[in-house]
C-alpha cells in the first residue's frame, strides 16, 4: 500500500443461523452483481461493532447483535485499501429486508460456494469454514 492509497473501514456482518452464514448480491457500483457479506463504511468515531448494527439496520431494516469479531480482512484493490472487520453476529430483530441488495441467500457450508464472492468476501469464506462455524 503505497501513501497515496486511501483506506477505506468496513464492517461487515456474518449473521449466522442453523449453521447457515446470510449473503447478499451488490446491486450497484463497481462490484454490482458480486456477492459479501452485508456492511458497509464505519464513520469517523465510530466502532467497528456500532457500525455493523448500523448498517444492517439501514440495508436490510433488521437488529443483529455482534456476538465476536470473526477477523480483519485487510486487501489492496486498484484505487484503495480495504480494511473490512468481520463480525459474528445473531439476527435479534427483523426478517432481513433487501433495501439495497438486488438479491440474498441463507448459504451452508454445502452451498457457500455456489455464489460468485467479491475478493475480500473469498477471504472471510476460508475463515468461516476453518473457524467450525457452518
Amino acid at each position: 500500500m503505497n501513501a497515496q492509497t486511501k483506506t477505506v473501514r468496513v464492517a461487515a456482518a456474518m449473521i449466522l443461523e442453523n449453521h447457515q452464514v446470510f449473503a447478499t448480491q451488490r446491486g450497484y457500483g463497481e462490484f454490482k452483481d458480486g456477492w459479501e457479506f452485508p456492511g458497509g463504511k464505519i464513520e469517523k468515531d465510530e466502532s467497528g461493532d456500532r457500525a455493523v448494527v448500523r448498517e444492517i439496520q439501514e440495508e436490510l431494516a433488521s437488529i443483529v447483535e455482534p456476538v465476536q469479531l470473526l477477523t480483519t480482512i485487510e486487501m489492496d484493490y486498484p484505487s484503495f485499501h480495504l480494511s473490512m472487520e468481520c463480525w459474528i453476529c445473531h439476527l435479534v430483530d427483523g426478517n432481513l429486508c433487501l433495501l439495497e441488495a438486488e438479491d440474498a441467500r441463507w448459504l451452508s457450508r454445502k452451498t457457500i460456494d455456489s455464489v460468485a464472492w467479491l475478493p475480500a468476501d473469498k477471504e472471510v469464506v476460508t475463515q468461516l469454514k476453518e473457524s467450525g462455524l457452518l
